[in-house]
């Protein structure tokens, strides 16, 4: 499970892509593990017309590249996958913070 940095920065890498800056979002994207940054790479691979090379990058994230979307429709896809990614990281956080929180207090006070 990628960390909540983690996460941004593929939402960076993300954003490079679309601006058309394939080599900065190829060169962000191979330090990154998980099927999210798997996506990332085949999707950058396909716009550099790297089909072959996009497919494996595909299949690496579960995903079939002969089955995909067109261009627009996938970057939104990916981009709602991060975003949906960064809400869940927030939310166990949150939610780890105030389930440790509550037994702080009490050592504290117990102290």
């Amino acid at each position: 499970m990628p960390t909540l940095e983690e996460l941004r920065q593929l939402q960076t890498l993300l954003a490079l892509l679309q601006a058309g800056d394939w080599h900065a979002a190829h060169d962000g994207v191979q330090r990154h593990p998980g099927l999210l940054a798997a996506w990332l790479h085949g999707m950058v691979h396909w716009q550099e017309g790297d089909l072959e090379d996009a497919e494996n990058w595909y299949e690496r994230a579960g995903k079939r590249f002969r089955q995909r979307g067109g261009w627009d429709q996938e970057l939104a896809q990916l981009e709602a996958a991060i975003a949906n990614a960064i809400a869940n990281a927030i939310a166990t956080a949150t939610a780890t913070a105030t389930a440790i929180a509550p037994s702080s207090a009490a050592s504290a006070a117990a102290g």
